[in-house]
């Protein structure tokens, strides 16, 4: 099968978009904000994603500039395996797949409407909210003026439609009004985008990685978020400083613990809300949700990520990758399940990496999985 592996890599999205977006910015003396690229693939996870698929596949590269769309015209490839991030605008996760749709190319992932709504965290909280699904309450802030007389606090302040933790930062929990209008301020100048600001919950923080399609859906062992391990003063939140400036490969934060140390209680409860909130925003193939617990111990969704990070280095903590390394996966098998799911769906042919997709746990032959 031809496989095109379509992504958003941090040195192109800097030369087909960067300096004509902000060019502008640039004349006034404002520089883009530090976090432009954080959403971007590396080259060794572009690398490590073309490896994985090329064990079964052709590969075809592509990047998601403006010639993605006559790339794909051209190659006409059998299945698109689906990473780009894009840039800017509510709907650039979108991009892609909207493309592949005009085309009728099959594709990994979730569809353009559900990768929008996701990155669009109100529109994600107004539907699971329609459902009772829990989730801290929140509203959408654009101009300072409009904060509302009675809050309270503390709140937590993000940009509307960013992932990888842009704008969320350790001083994003705010405790009054002046440092709420601070935060919806700097919001609006670095981001050009309205701010949600949400009660700020204080209990145990998690993300799970998910994989398949409802109902059959694979929920990958627990992570839990530990605080305690943070710098002394950081605030007890997974920030932006966090992901990319106190972790770092060669001192890396001991964050994560994975499997979760759960009770059974807990464990399913988080499991039902996270299938319930697949189900409702039908995602496909496979995603990372953050859960947190409220001040009763009820799991709360946080954030959706439909287009979950997957950096193969297991010294990198990225959330996914470490996940399924518990669960008995190599990154190479973590791709190819993905594939295969989506293969699924199309009624597409499994058979070429039907066994390859299973845990290594449980395969014969391979006594184990790589990494942590």
């Amino acid at each position: 099968m031809k496989i095109a592996l379509l992504f958003s890599s941090k040195r192109g999205m800097a030369r087909a978009l960067a300096p004509f977006l902000f060019e502008d910015r640039v004349e006034e003396g404002e520089e883009p904000p530090p976090d432009l690229l954080a959403e971007c693939d590396s080259d060794e996870t572009i690398t490590a994603v073309q490896q994985a698929l090329q064990k079964f596949h052709q590969v075809i590269m592509i990047e998601s500039d403006e010639q993605a769309y006559l790339r794909l015209m051209e190659e006409k490839p059998d299945l698109v395996f689906n990473i780009a991030e894009r840039l800017f605008g509510p709907n650039r996760e979108s991009h892609i797949p909207t493309i592949c749709e005009m085309l009728n190319i099959p594709y990994t992932g979730s569809d353009p409407l559900t990768l929008a709504i996701c990155l669009d965290k109100s529109r994600a909280k107004e539907i699971l909210s329609y459902h009772r699904i829990p989730n801290p309450d929140f509203r959408v802030i654009e101009n300072p003026d409009d904060i509302p007389a009675r809050l309270k606090y503390p709140l937590i302040v993000k940009p509307l439609y960013e992932g990888s933790s842009k704008g969320i930062k350790d001083n994003s929990v705010v405790n009054n009004r002046r440092e709420l209008k601070a935060k919806i301020v700097e919001i609006k100048k670095l981001y050009d985008q309205p701010a949600i600001v949400e009660k700020f919950l204080t209990g145990r923080e998690f993300t799970v990685g998910v994989l398949g399609n409802y109902p059959d859906l694979e929920i990958l062992p627990i992570v839990e978020i530990d605080h305690s391990q943070l710098p002394a003063g950081a605030r007890p939140i997974y920030s932006y400083e966090a992901k990319w400036v106190w972790d770092t490969p060669d001192r890396p934060l001991e964050i994560f613990c994975c499997p979760a140390d759960l009770s059974e209680e807990l464990k399913n409860a988080i499991e039902k809300v996270i299938r319930d909130t697949c189900r409702l925003l039908r995602i496909r193939d496979w995603a990372r949700i953050d859960v947190r617990l409220d001040e009763r111990g009820v799991p709360n969704i946080l954030e959706i990520n439909p287009l979950p990070g997957i950096l193969p280095n297991p010294e990198e903590n990225s959330c996914l990758p470490k996940a399924a390394r518990a669960a008995g996966y190599s990154y190479d098998q973590l791709i190819n399940r993905v594939v295969c799911e989506a293969c699924r769906r199309y009624g597409l042919s499994v058979e070429p990496y039907r066994e390859y997709s299973r845990p290594a746990a449980v395969m014969p032959g391979l006594g184990g999985t790589d990494g942590r």
